[in-house]
């Protein structure tokens, strides 16, 4: 199973999910996609089995993965800074797979509703939703 988990700037958010996926999900291939060079690093570092930077590994990368995990901000044009480009939050937001989405603030959205918690119960949120996404299919 291809999982792709797409971060940016530091690559904090990246890296808590990478560590998370392969903890819950040792079995998957962990795709580490950075918006960035230190994003990317972080997330290997961490653990994922591959990894690449920029917009075309972005584009290419969600086509075929079973899950793709990341801030809000992937899906939304110019968000993280400028980081996400319109062509990767399209790919993003149009691939097939099911988004694992983590609420920033760095996004510039706001998702209503949604109770302020700390980065690493987000990430524990979204990784056990993917467990349980993967497991129904």
């Amino acid at each position: 199973m291809k999982i792709v988990v797409i971060d940016g700037q530091g690559g904090r958010l990246g890296r808590l999910l990478v560590e998370g996926v392969k903890a819950r999900l040792p079995q998957a291939q962990v795709y580490a996609l950075g918006t960035n060079t230190v994003a990317t690093a972080a997330m290997l570092k961490a653990g994922a089995d591959f990894g690449a930077t920029g917009e075309n590994p972005v584009l290419r990368g969600v086509t075929d993965a079973d899950g793709v995990l990341g801030p809000v901000g992937v899906v939304v044009a110019n968000a993280i800074l400028g980081e996400v480009t319109p062509a990767m939050a399209e790919a993003v937001g149009s691939c097939r797979a099911k988004k694992f989405l983590i609420p920033m603030n760095s996004c510039g959205v706001l998702v209503a509703g949604v109770e302020e918690q700390p980065l690493p119960s987000y990430v524990a949120q979204a990784v056990e939703a993917l467990a349980a996404e993967l497991k129904n299919d």
